[in-house]
């Protein structure tokens, strides 16, 4: 049996997290999830001084902006490991 490839377990991980509640996420692992997705689906943030961010959003940004030196990979795969351990907790 072959290893899934990173796009089909990264796609599988999205889904179990879209199946999980917000209230069952710790806020910071909710930021991490979302800075992971965001870093693994559009890249490095690019972020403008002149953007108006309500403290939520900007919250999300600074999670993103965080953990741009990633790589589309390494944030998959980041995000891939937040997502198994909560499954196996």
């Amino acid at each position: 049996m072959t290893e899934k490839d990173l796009d089909t377990r990264f796609f599988e991980a999205v889904e179990i997290a879209s199946k999980m509640t917000q209230a069952s996420l710790p806020q910071d692992v909710q930021l991490r999830l979302y800075a992971f997705y965001k870093q693994a689906t559009f890249g490095t943030a690019k972020y403008s001084q002149s953007e108006n961010f309500d403290l939520r959003n900007a919250f999300k940004t600074n999670a993103w902006i965080q953990i741009s030196h990633l790589s589309i990979d390494e944030a998959k795969e980041n995000y891939i490991e937040i997502i198994n351990s909560l499954i196996t907790k």
